[in-house]
């Protein structure tokens, strides 16, 4: 049995903060592989389901960011659970919109959530690093988390978490490269080969300069040059 914890804040006024793209995960996964209803347990929402051949438990920690280990402890002593068996999904500041890291174990970074998750069972859980941009400044930091995400980033973050069901059966199977693949076939899918051939079979454009047809040299010789070279 494995436990995948998103993390976010609890409520309609932060369900589409960047904060809460841990949340935005997991609804999606249980949506798209059919997982029971999102039940209120060990502090927080708790969703049952299976990912290919594995048995997994959706976790929303209600706590609040900075209380969520309190939640993601009760859960793991419940069920009898190692923090190996522990996945987080949480944003991370430190990389690009859309772009996607796991990482085994490390530091917190000063991420509130992970914080509270590592005094409550250790650092030795499983994280998936979900970007969502830096504002630029570390003052910024508070504000640009608890806003939502603009309109301009929708299709990026569909993409995204589209990808993310695509590859969560490969995740609870400890594949964590092909579940990359599967968010990057989303997030930057290949060109068809109808459109490469297209385009490699296309004339190279011409400049305005080659476009223009050719001008006959202007005559330069006089009327008694041109009587001359006639009888030459």
């Amino acid at each position: 049995m494995q436990l995948f914890v998103g993390l976010g804040n609890p409520g309609a006024k932060y369900a589409q903060n960047r904060h809460n793209i841990g949340f935005m995960a997991l609804d999606r996964i249980a949506a798209d592989h059919g997982f029971a209803p999102w039940r209120g347990k060990f502090q927080g929402a708790l969703s049952e389901g299976r990912l290919g051949s594995e048995r997994v438990l959706l976790l929303k920690p209600e706590t609040f960011m900075n209380r969520s280990g309190q939640s993601v402890g009760e859960a793991m002593r419940f069920f009898k659970l190692e923090p190996d068996d522990v996945t987080v999904f949480h944003d991370e500041l430190d990389l690009a919109p859309g772009k996607v890291r796991v990482k085994q174990g490390g530091g917190h970074a000063g991420h509130n959530g992970l914080r509270s998750i590592h005094a409550a069972i250790g650092p030795e859980y499983r994280r998936v690093r979900l970007g969502i941009g830096h504002p630029g400044h570390k003052d910024a930091v508070s504000g640009y988390v608890l806003r939502d995400f603009p309109k301009a980033d929708a299709d990026w973050l569909d993409d995204l978490l589209r990808g993310i069901c695509d590859g969560a059966p490969q995740l609870a199977s400890g594949d964590t490269g092909r579940f990359l693949n599967a968010i990057a076939l989303r997030v930057n899918p290949p060109r068809s080969s109808t459109t490469q051939q297209k385009e490699a079979k296309a004339p190279p454009k011409q400049s305005p300069d080659e476009r223009k047809p050719e001008q006959p040299a202007p005559e330069s010789r006089s009327p008694l040059q041109k009587l001359v070279d006639r009888f030459k």
